[in-house]
């Protein structure tokens, strides 16, 4: 059992971990990054929309991420984080069987998707079945995409995935129909509406070839998109006092903090897809990036408080 001490521990080792890292070590902040080794882009071949790295694929953007902090002196360290807690005026944070200490926590780390327990799912997952046309549009482009339906945003996905389709299929899959005037909109773009429950997602050679209905019939389909709803990865979140809450959007959980990252427990900031499930690589490590100054700023305010007591008294 070791007991080291840090400005800041942030966990979470995917961009906007490795992001906020990267700024308090350039901050001069003895700053350590947990990275429990699973990050939700872990299926995809290529990180895409990223300025100027466009197509990297997500372990080669997160080794060089991982070098980065640590030119700077921060560390990485490949451990999952157990147990968090308030202690004195920082925290204790346990990872790998050890105790470690810091004046500040960044929480960064990510979601996860809650797919649905349907066959083909899983399997396909981050290649043919998709859920972000910003993410995967440009590489589906043109191929017969259907829409699966779990839960209300399904309309609104199947009319921004006609963007780069003019063959996109509708399934409610037990869903509500769609009203009058999503119903209107749809057929203005051409988008069919099957009804009728989900079976299964059919599949050959390794790539989806269909989706079969509990009725049997199957409709030939190359592309899956599945607004899947997502959950937040903080099992430590009661024991420093923090609520997950359920996202505006309809679509999974985050953890509520401000537009600089503070959450709702003083010393504690979040960043990334934690606090918002839309944001993508890019926007998760800018809004890491914003965090961590403000975080550092605070640091800084602390630190000249502290000067000054020991001023006045010396």
């Amino acid at each position: 059992m070791q007991n080291e001490g840090f400005d800041v521990i942030v966990i979470g080792g995917g961009a906007a971990g490795l992001s906020a890292g990267l700024m308090l070590a350039r901050a001069r902040r003895t700053v350590l990054v947990l990275d429990a080794g699973a990050p939700r882009n872990a299926p995809a071949a290529a990180v895409h929309g990223l300025f100027a790295r466009d197509g990297v694929p997500p372990a080669e953007l997160a080794a060089q991420g991982r070098a980065e902090v640590r030119r700077y002196g921060g560390e990485v360290r490949s451990a999952t984080v157990t147990d968090a807690r308030a202690d004195g005026d920082g925290f204790v944070v346990t990872a790998g069987g050890d105790e470690l200490s810091a004046r500040r926590l960044l929480i960064a780390t990510g979601l996860v998707d809650d797919l649905p327990d349907l066959p083909g799912v899983r399997e396909h997952w981050g290649h043919d079945v998709v859920h972000c046309p910003y993410c995967h549009g440009w590489e589906v482009r043109d191929t017969a995409i259907g829409v699966l339906a779990f839960g209300p945003r399904a309309v609104h996905q199947a009319l921004l995935f006609r963007q780069w389709s003019d063959d996109v299929v509708l399934f409610t899959n037990g869903f509500p129909v769609p009203g009058a005037d999503e119903s209107e909109q749809l057929a203005a773009r051409d988008i069919r509406v099957v009804d009728g429950a989900v079976a299964a997602i059919e599949s050959a050679d390794g790539r989806v070839t269909g989706v079969r209905l509990e009725d049997g019939s199957v409709v030939p389909r190359a592309t899956i998109a599945i607004a899947s709803p997502s959950l937040v990865r903080l099992p430590f979140a009661a024991g420093l006092g923090l609520t997950i809450a359920e996202h505006p959007s309809g679509m999974g959980e985050h953890l509520p903090a401000d537009p600089a990252g503070r959450t709702a427990v003083p010393g504690v900031w979040a960043a990334g897809n934690v606090t918002d499930p839309f944001a993508q690589v890019g926007a998760a490590a800018a809004g890491a990036a914003f965090a961590a100054a403000q975080l550092n700023m605070e640091l800084v305010q602390e630190d000249v408080e502290r000067a000054v007591a020991e001023r006045r008294a010396g």
